[in-house]
């Protein structure tokens, strides 16, 4: 009866963080949703809009690290509240009139408290549930994101259009606060422990050796291939179908939607397949390493193409496929690094995985606004710089492909790494 209880409770804590990455990401993609209303009303350039798409990431690497710390002292459900609480009040300043200054700066303190959601999500999660099991609730929060993108969208969207977009950023600011009241009542943290206290008997390793890995480093190159398209889409899907192939604000706003929807496809069935994989006992390398990267490469050629068709529809379409193929890569990796880092040292480990693919959101916003800037139409600066993210996010697959080669158990692992004690 307990373990039903105990099944019960994590599906329970994996069903709330599915809702904190809904309420994120649709955070995130606000802006990017607002673009043409905020460039007109605000006057900005190309660049400047791509300035303050990338402000949201300047200081998230340093909070995600600086968090990861503190979640060894404090209670990660209690850090992940304060975190939700925070971003959801900066949401409201946007709900008046506001400059260019103070809409970059609550984007940049926005993406200072909602980088270290990602690996302190992750780290609640995995003491719920055991290595073989994390595939499929690692794809249900995931999910989250896809979601949160898929229903936020038409949503706000509709408030951009009847309304304004200052009411959009009010609106994620009241629904972010009501999470963090249930979260308050139902977050806890697993009364079973960490299961990979009980699974690998090596309690820590140098972070030198566990940052050197090929592993930890295919990882990072490959979510930064898959970021890059994805940053795109939440800064620029919006802009390029309203300015680049002439679709009203309104449908925009439910073609913008595609992209995730695709994305919401791919992630649920990888996490299904490499689950039910690991259960079948096929390898790490390819129930996880070859399962995430294959689609991040084909969804790469994908995003290649679009310069070389003409009809919008298909433009649309290999948008949709190309970016909604690199949800593959975000199901395997943190799991894949769970298995060699120990538990005490995982938070930190997954946080410094996600600043270092996030970088592409800090540098693919701005980027191709200087792109299209600079081209003669902006069509075409929309065709540069989708070949630029392609060629990213090839290089990313590949790299996944190549080099994610997990072999034996997670104690094996963490133990070929840890320290050995001098021969006598």
């Amino acid at each position: 009866m307990s373990t039903r209880r105990e099944h019960v409770g994590a599906w329970t804590i994996a069903t709330m963080l599915f809702f904190a990455a809904l309420i994120n990401y649709a955070d995130k993609t606000v802006v990017g949703l607002a673009a043409v209303p905020i460039m007109q009303e605000l006057n900005l350039t190309p660049k400047e809009f791509g300035f303050l798409g990338s402000s949201f990431f300047f200081l998230y690497p340093f909070s995600t690290i600086l968090v990861s710390f503190l979640a060894n002292r404090i209670l990660a459900h209690w850090l992940l509240l304060g975190l939700v609480v925070l971003w959801s009040l900066l949401q409201f300043p946007m709900i008046g009139a506001v400059g260019f200054l103070i809409l970059v700066v609550c984007r940049i303190l926005l993406g200072a408290a909602q980088g270290p959601a990602f690996p302190l999500t992750l780290d609640v999660l995995y003491k719920w549930f055991p290595d073989p099991k994390r595939a499929l609730p690692t794809a249900v929060v995931l999910q989250g994101a896809a979601t949160g993108v898929i229903i936020a969208l038409p949503t706000l969207n509709w408030i951009i259009v009847h309304y304004s977009w200052h009411w959009a950023f009010g609106a994620l600011g009241l629904v972010g606060l009501l999470w963090a009241v249930a979260w308050f009542y139902v977050g806890k943290e697993s009364p079973l422990g960490d299961p990979v206290d009980t699974y690998s008997p090596v309690k820590s390793v140098p972070y030198r050796r566990l940052l050197l890995t090929p592993i930890f480093l295919s990882c990072c190159l490959a979510c930064f291939g898959a970021y890059w398209a994805i940053s795109l889409s939440l800064t620029w899907f919006t802009p390029f179908v309203v300015n680049g192939l002439g679709y009203s604000q309104a449908t925009a706003g439910w073609l913008a939607a595609l992209p995730w929807l695709m994305g919401s496809v791919v992630i649920l069935s990888t996490g299904w397949a490499s689950q039910a994989l690991m259960t079948a006992g096929v390898s790490t390398r390819l129930a996880r390493g070859v399962l995430g990267s294959i689609p991040l490469l084909l969804g790469g050629f994908m995003l290649l193409a679009i310069p070389f068709v003409r009809i919008p529809p298909c433009k649309i379409a290999l948008l949709m496929f190309g970016i909604g193929l690199t949800g593959s890569i975000y199901v395997v990796c943190p799991p894949i690094l769970s298995e060699f880092a120990p538990a005490s040292q995982r938070s930190t480990m997954i946080a410094i995985f996600s600043i270092s693919n996030t970088l592409a959101g800090t540098l693919a916003p701005v980027l191709n606004g200087a792109i299209i800037e600079k081209a003669s139409t902006p069509l075409e600066g929309y065709h540069n710089g989708f070949m630029v993210a392609a060629f990213v996010q090839v290089l990313g697959g590949l790299a996944g492909l190549l080099l994610l080669r997990p072999v034996g158990e997670p104690a094996t692992q963490a133990g070929r790494l840890a320290p050995q004690p001098p021969a006598i």
